[in-house]
C-alpha cells in the first residue's frame, strides 16, 4: 500500500487538473468570515476557528486549517466543520495563490474537520489523504468507538442547519497511510505522522519543511479544554504523541483548536498538563475507591473552569479518564 501511495502521490504532483473554477457559491452563504494569518516569512497560512462548540452561534467554525503553497501547487490541512466553510476555505486560497490544489490532508475523521471536505471534492481534483483508520468513520458502523459518523451527521443537521443539511455528506480518503508518509510537493516536503489512537483512532499530523512548521491536529489543543468523552481516547498514547510532538521542537505550530503560536512548547504543555491533570484526580479516586461523582466534586477545577469548552468538555473527560483509570487498573490486579 505504501510504494503504491507513493506512485499515486507523484502521479497526482506532476498531472493533477487544476482548480475548478466556481463563482456561484453552492452551500449556505456563512456570515462570520474566516479568520485567516500567515505564518510569518512562510507561504503558509491558517484559519483559527471560535474556541467553542459547534452551534449557531459560531456557523460551525470551531476548528482550525490551513495550506501550503509550495512551486508544486497547494496542500491542504483539514477543510474545516461545514462545507460552507470549506467553499471559504477555498475560496481563500485561490485569492492567495493560482496554483492547483493537490491534496487536502485530513488529521482525524471528526465532524469538526471534514464536512468541509465536501467543497474540495466537489469543486477541485485534489487527492484527499488520512490515516488508514479514518475508514471506520462511515454510517451505520457498529464496530469503531469512536464518533458514530450517522448520528453526528444527523446531529449536526439540526444544530448547523443551514451549514450542514440533508445534501451534506461525508467523503471518504483516496489515500490512506498506515505509520508515515512523506510527499515532496514542488520547494517542500510534508511528512504525515501518526500519533493515534489518542483524540481519535486515527489522529495524524503534518510537518511542513524545511519551515519546520506543524500542523498538530487535535493532539494539541491550545488554551481550550480538548474534548475527550470517546471510547478511542487513549490518554497514555496522547501523552506519548505529545512527546513526540516535542521532539519535533515544531518553530511554528497550529493545533487542532486554539491559539496558533510560536512557543510550540507552550501549547504542547497546555494539553498535556490539562490530561496529567485530570489522570491525577481520577487516579486517585479509582485506587482509593471513591466513586466518581464525588471524586469529581472534590477536584478542584478553577484553573481551568474559564476556559472555552469546560462546560461541555470536562465532566465528560473526567469520566472518561476515570473509565480508563478502572480498566488500567482491573487488568493489573488480573496479572
Amino acid at each position: 500500500m505504501r510504494g503504491l501511495a507513493a506512485v499515486l502521490l507523484c502521479l497526482a504532483s506532476c498531472f493533477a487538473a487544476p482548480v475548478l473554477a466556481d463563482n456561484t457559491a453552492p452551500y449556505a452563504p456563512i456570515t462570520i468570515p474566516l479568520d485567516l494569518k500567515q505564518v510569518p516569512g512562510k507561504p503558509i497560512w491558517y484559519s483559527t476557528g471560535n474556541p467553542g462548540i459547534p452551534g449557531k452561534d459560531n456557523e460551525g467554525n470551531t476548528s482550525n486549517a490551513g495550506f501550503v503553497v509550495t512551486s508544486g501547487g497547494v496542500a491542504v490541512f483539514d477543510a474545516l466543520g461545514t462545507p460552507s466553510l470549506g467553499w471559504a476555505l477555498l475560496q481563500a486560497i485561490h485569492k492567495t495563490s493560482d496554483k492547483p490544489i493537490r491534496y487536502v490532508i485530513a488529521s482525524h475523521y471528526h465532524a469538526d474537520h471534514i464536512y468541509g471536505l465536501q467543497a474540495f471534492k466537489d469543486h477541485t481534483d485534489a487527492l484527499i489523504v488520512a490515516q488508514e483508520r479514518s475508514g471506520e468513520y462511515k454510517e451505520n458502523n457498529e464496530e469503531t468507538a469512536d464518533e458514530k459518523a450517522d448520528a453526528r451527521l444527523e446531529q449536526r443537521r439540526g444544530a448547523l442547519y443551514p451549514w450542514v443539511d440533508d445534501k451534506t455528506r461525508v467523503v471518504p480518503p483516496d489515500i490512506t497511510f498506515r505509520d508515515r508518509m512523506t510527499i515532496v510537493l514542488g520547494d517542500r516536503t510534508l511528512t504525515l505522522i501518526y500519533a493515534g489512537p489518542a483524540h481519535s483512532s486515527s489522529d495524524m499530523m503534518m510537518m511542513v519543511e524545511p519551515d519546520k512548521v506543524l500542523f498538530a491536529g487535535d493532539i494539541v489543543q491550545n488554551s481550550r479544554i480538548p474534548h475527550m468523552n470517546s471510547d478511542d481516547v487513549s490518554t497514555v498514547q496522547w501523552l506519548k504523541a505529545l512527546a513526540e510532538v516535542e521532539k519535533l521542537d515544531p518553530a511554528f505550530i497550529i493545533p487542532g483548536h486554539g491559539t496558533s503560536s510560536t512557543q510550540a512548547k507552550q501549547a504542547i504543555a497546555f494539553t498535556r498538563d490539562y490530561i496529567h491533570y485530570v489522570r491525577d484526580a481520577m487516579t486517585k479516586a479509582v485506587q482509593d475507591w471513591v466513586d466518581f461523582d464525588v471524586a469529581y466534586n472534590r477536584t478542584d477545577w478553577s484553573k481551568y473552569k474559564d476556559m472555552p469548552a469546560f462546560a461541555a468538555n470536562n465532566r465528560g473527560n473526567a469520566y472518561r479518564i476515570f473509565l480508563e483509570l478502572e480498566q488500567a487498573q482491573f487488568k493489573a490486579d488480573k496479572q
